[in-house]
């Protein structure tokens, strides 16, 4: 079998990698941390006029009609990037209202003209069992951290019985910034009485979870490459005992084992994509993937850290930020444990043939 990205994809790679690398720089990342949504809009409007925003939405809609895998290679490389940027909130909350068939809701979006993002993530317990309720077309709840929530005009939320579509400028909507992890400040939304309009049943609801959860992988992928890439630079240039450190044994295991992790982050998260793009069922690889992304993920980060020693930590050297970035990830939609357990339950209730 051939597992190859097609010439097409790989230039859409090539593409997105240059845009990332000229714009996202430590000056601009510091400029966009100091902005009022903690967002690059001026990388947000290239990114657009690319044909990247809206690569994975419906031509009807301004969008570029490609699938799962082209979306797939724009995540890893944000990931790769830590571009500042809601490709994420985007891609999710527009395969949700694709899925749908709600293309009336992304009108603007992949332009970049409008931002539309995910309410997913609960202050306590699983975000496949929100406790949002909605009674008479009316929405009652909060989300927390959901991503580029400052900037959005809707969101994309899920409740007990399904999944919405809400308007920012609905009566009873509360929008009140979060400063995470990541240093991206992300949002808590409180819905009363909200005028809400339904996407999908809780089948959908389970959908969008996978989807989103698809989605953490492939960026702690690009972030893993990336971490593993300035390691291997920084240990061949740093010398020690007048020999590059990469020459001492503990150095060069610690870097082996993080290949090896970050090649487990990569190859579970795009068998994921894959079986997403190809229509099959994805469940089990989703989970297999994010244990895999915070539990290898964070292995390749700390090792990173630990190699680089104290520039590790340099608020003006990109490690920091992958690091926070994994941070973030490991701990969003379901840590290690809980993405181990839902596995095991997944294996242990399907019937052996």
């Amino acid at each position: 079998m051939d597992f190859r990205l097609s010439a097409e994809q790989d230039e859409l790679r090539a593409l997105a990698r240059r845009i990332f690398d000229e714009r996202v720089t430590n000056d601009s990342q510091k400029a966009a941390a100091a902005s009022e949504h903690g967002l690059d809009m001026a990388l947000w409007k290239t990114l657009a006029e690319a044909g990247i925003v809206g690569i994975g939405l419906p031509e009807e809609v301004g969008g570029g009609g490609f699938g799962a895998l082209e979306v797939a290679v724009v995540l890893e490389e944000l990931g790769r990037a830590t571009a500042p940027v809601p490709l994420f909130a985007t891609m999710v909350a527009g395969a949700a209202l694709s899925h749908a068939n709600a293309l009336d809701a992304l009108g603007g979006v992949a332009n970049g003209e409008r931002i539309v993002t995910v309410a997913l993530v609960e202050a306590v317990g699983s975000p496949t069992a929100p406790a949002a309720i909605v009674r008479d077309g009316k929405l009652n709840g909060v989300k927390v951290c959901v991503p580029a929530g400052t900037a959005a005009s809707a969101f994309v939320v899920t409740a007990a019985d399904g999944v919405y579509l809400v308007d920012r400028d609905a009566v009873g909507v509360e929008v009140e910034r979060e400063d995470t992890t990541s240093g991206i400040p992300e949002a808590m939304v409180t819905f009363v009485d909200a005028t809400a309009r339904r996407l999908s049943d809780v089948d959908g609801l389970r959908w969008l979870v996978d989807i989103a959860t698809a989605a953490q992988c492939l960026i702690m992928s690009g972030v893993c490459q990336r971490a593993l890439a300035l390691t291997a630079q920084y240990a061949k240039e740093r010398v020690q005992f007048e020999r590059p450190i990469a020459t001492f044994q503990a150095v060069s295991q610690r870097a082996a084992d993080s290949y090896i992790n970050t090649e487990g982050v990569r190859l579970t998260a795009w068998q994921a994509a894959w079986r997403i793009s190809e229509g099959k069922p994805a469940t089990e690889q989703i989970a297999s993937a994010k244990f895999w992304a915070s539990e290898g993920g964070l292995q390749v980060l700390h090792a990173a850290q630990h190699l680089h020693g104290g520039v590790g930590v340099d608020r003006d050297y990109p490690l920091h930020r992958c690091f926070l970035w994994g941070k973030q990830i490991e701990l969003t939609l379901g840590s290690a444990m809980p993405s181990l357990v839902r596995l095991g339950k997944l294996l242990a209730d399907t019937p052996v043939a």
